[in-house]
């Protein structure tokens, strides 16, 4: 009778988690700034097929890093919770939270339950009526949520870039002033001039549907 092979639990936890941190390092990173209108959610990516921010409903936005199409997957996933959602109940009983929460427990399961684990961390951004009352969510590959108040970075260089954002955040900045926060906060970040932006807000002056991608004339136009 063969010994079955046997490895420790504190071990095995340990070995997922490196693997996906490594994965997540090779992707591009993510920053959300909060300004006086709503919500910047700024890429470095030089594709302009393959998007990293899109529109979940109607003042909510999803960004993700890592495996696309792990990401991919699970954008699409919140999309139709948030649709039927909306239909089944009420449009306000969509919220980051609940949505926050569904990617939380999805990838959560994922991480214990499956060999390999997804190579992804997510934001959900939502824009609230007023000044202050906007809401970020950070979600690992494990399934950790955090609650992000004013920045939020998700991507390999993550750490950094929250340092260097923080550094020069202020509540009540304009759009210009975000998306120059965010593009020196990369630079400090990486070392290096990007290759590529990929930018989008959730504008609560925009009426319902929030969310809006921004140009590359509109960024040359502020970088």
């Amino acid at each position: 009778m063969t010994v079955p092979f046997y490895v420790a639990p504190e071990q095995l936890v340990r070995d997922k988690a490196e693997f996906a941190r490594k994965g997540i390092a090779r992707g591009r990173s993510i920053v959300a700034i909060e300004y006086d209108r709503g919500v910047l959610l700024l890429a470095e990516n030089p594709s302009r097929v393959l998007h990293k921010i899109s529109e979940v409903y109607d003042r909510i936005a999803f960004a993700g890093v890592g495996k696309y199409n792990e990401f991919e997957t699970l954008r699409k996933a919140v999309i139709r919770q948030a649709d039927i959602t909306g239909y089944m109940y009420a449009r306000g009983d969509v919220t980051a939270m609940g949505l926050a929460t569904a990617f939380s427990q999805t990838l959560g399961h994922i991480f214990i339950h499956e060999l390999k684990p997804f190579e992804v961390e997510i934001l959900i951004a939502e824009v609230g009526e007023r000044p202050g009352e906007n809401k970020l969510f950070k979600i690992s590959y494990d399934g950790t949520l955090y609650d992000q108040q004013g920045v939020a970075a998700i991507g390999g260089k993550s750490e950094e870039l929250e340092r260097a954002l923080r550094d020069g955040f202020s509540e009540g900045l304009g759009l210009d002033q975000a998306i120059r926060l965010g593009v020196e906060a990369f630079r400090t970040a990486e070392g290096r001039e990007s290759e590529g932006w990929e930018a989008a807000v959730l504008d609560r002056t925009n009426g319902r549907r929030a969310f809006r991608r921004l140009t590359d004339e509109e960024l040359r136009s502020v970088v």
